[in-house]
């Protein structure tokens, strides 16, 4: 079968319309993904301060011990889940926690915390300036202990940091 030029310019116009318009479905589809990230309203930093002296009162009386905002933090954290001192049913008392250790990465790293909203809808989140890289953990316990599971501060803490490492601003005095 030979094919003579007329018969081709349609089907290729057909196929140059049809390729333009999955790009330009893709292109929306991609922006639409993109995440919005903006600062923190004064509600957000409101409840985040409330919810942290929710978690430093309970480990005042819980275990003497106060938050320093220092992975000596990390230590107290755990103590609260591995005593079960919160029902896995409080899911906010749990997100606090988070927030505690979000506010320990947030002093070693000089990230910040920013609002964080995309299809999937808004959340805190701890991020490195300027940048897209972000970190969630408001949820980082609360999603494995809502299911029953005690899990490991000092190593979610040091996952995150490696995770991190190469998004994070060097300081000029860096060997590495």
């Amino acid at each position: 079968m030979h094919l003579k030029k007329k018969d081709i310019m349609p089907h290729l116009t057909r196929r140059s319309v049809c390729s333009l318009a999955i790009l330009l479905t893709c292109a929306a589809t991609e922006a639409e993904e993109r995440a919005n990230i903006s600062e923190l309203s004064w509600t957000d930093k409101q409840y985040m301060t409330a919810q942290i002296q929710q978690v430093d009162e309970l480990v005042r009386d819980q275990f003497g011990g106060q938050l320093h905002e220092s992975r000596a933090d990390l230590d107290l954290l755990q103590r609260v889940i591995n005593r079960g001192v919160i029902d896995k049913s409080n899911v906010q008392t749990q997100q606090a926690l988070g927030m505690a250790l979000g506010n320990v990465i947030a002093k070693e790293t000089g990230m910040k915390w920013y609002a964080y909203k995309d299809s999937n809808g808004r959340n805190r989140a701890l991020c490195v300036p300027e940048t897209d890289h972000c970190l969630f953990p408001v949820t980082m316990l609360s999603r494995r202990m809502s299911v029953g599971l005690y899990p490991d501060v000092t190593k979610l803490y040091s996952e995150s940091m490696e995770m991190l490492e190469p998004h994070l601003a060097k300081s000029p005095y860096d060997v590495n």
